[in-house]
């Protein structure tokens, strides 16, 4: 019995694999992409960081992606988790920075079509407007950064040597926060779905530190992601960094540190809970497209010079990889779960 979860564990692991490849190029893409920091650097504090970030603060947006389909069975875990990765691998091949989150929502809902459960359409809603509202968010974030950071600049007349050193640093912090989000928000793509049967039990360290179940789930899931990152990733980073706009180091940053703070205002339960105890809207803990992200704030930047940089032709074509993303992983989750079911004997479904 052992040996058959840790292999269905192993959907989720290649699905956080997936995520290392493509999603650490939206957290150190642009400062790889223009020379800033070495690639080796960037993965190392990625690693670190998405780890951290997953164990500490990704649980809020694990129960938002459950509620979307309830997945009983660990072969439909499985098969959603592995629908998921491959279609992500199959954009990473082509050097598309996609989103893990439109894979997993995408082979999610296959596994609802073919086991006939409802798909809560509130909650696909709000993941959808989501969708539209991060990059929309991190396009303007960039654009207010780049005019304050600009302003600041040509005020201060720091010697090129000091602002370069300066902004090295800034890249390098901005990526560990960016990295933090992303695990904080992304690893519910990852896990999210063996939540509900992990097959872990809760381990209690000294009476004084609980390990939870769910927590062994995210160390996992953020191990595999780390593993992504140094072993796949190096491409799509030069695609967002170099391919859809050429940047300054300044406007790199700008773009990872607004990317950043739409991934954690989506992922943080403190500032939800916040917004409720003032009685304002909460903000939907909801895991968002960390490549819709970046690529809208570099979008945002290119419109605040003008718009003429912006390769357009390869913002189409990233555009379109983010529509058929969630409809391959959909198809793929339903062929898999029919092999399952019918090839293997297997319970896709309680």
């Amino acid at each position: 019995m052992e040996l058959t979860i840790i292999i269905f564990l192993l959907g989720g692991l290649f699905l956080g694999w997936s995520l290392g490849a493509n999603d650490a190029a939206n957290v150190f893409g642009t400062a790889v992409g223009t020379r800033m920091v070495q690639f080796k650097t960037a993965a190392i504090v990625c690693s670190i960081f998405v780890i951290l970030g997953a164990i500490i603060s990704g649980s809020g947006t694990t129960e938002t992606l459950g509620k979307l389909g309830s997945i009983n069975a660990l072969p439909g875990a499985f098969a959603a988790c592995i629908a998921a990765g491959l279609s992500v691998y199959i954009m990473t091949k082509s050097g598309l920075p996609v989103s893990t989150t439109q894979a997993i929502v995408g082979a999610i809902i296959g596994w609802n079509l073919y086991t006939g459960s409802s798909t809560n359409i509130q909650v696909l809603i709000t993941i959808l407007g989501t969708w539209v509202l991060c990059p929309i968010i991190a396009g303007l974030l960039s654009m207010l950064f780049f005019v304050i950071t600009k302003n600041f600049l040509q005020k201060a007349k720091l010697h090129i040597l000091r602002l370069d050193a300066y902004t090295r640093t800034a890249l390098l912090l901005a990526g560990a926060f960016g990295a933090y989000s992303l695990g904080a928000n992304n690893i519910a793509n990852v896990m999210g779905v063996f939540v509900p049967i992990s097959p872990f039990t809760d381990i209690n360290i000294l009476n004084d530190f609980n390990f939870s179940s769910k927590e062994q789930l995210f160390l996992l899931g953020g191990i595999a992601i780390a593993v992504g990152v140094f072993t796949y990733s190096k491409k799509v980073m030069f695609t967002v960094g170099n391919d859809l706009l050429k940047m300054s180091p300044v406007a790199a940053f700008i773009v990872v540190l607004a990317h950043s703070i739409v991934l954690f205002l989506f992922a943080s339960q403190g500032i939800s809970n916040f917004l409720q105890s003032i009685n304002l809207p909460s903000i939907p803990l909801v895991p968002v497209s960390s490549s819709q992200a970046v690529v809208g704030g570099v979008i945002g930047i290119g419109l605040l010079k003008g718009g003429k940089e912006v390769q357009w032709t390869i913002a189409r074509k990233i555009s379109i990889g983010w529509v058929l993303l969630p409809i391959l992983a959909a198809l793929i989750s339903f062929i898999i779960l029919f092999v399952l079911q019918n090839i293997f004997n297997l319970t896709v479904n309680y």
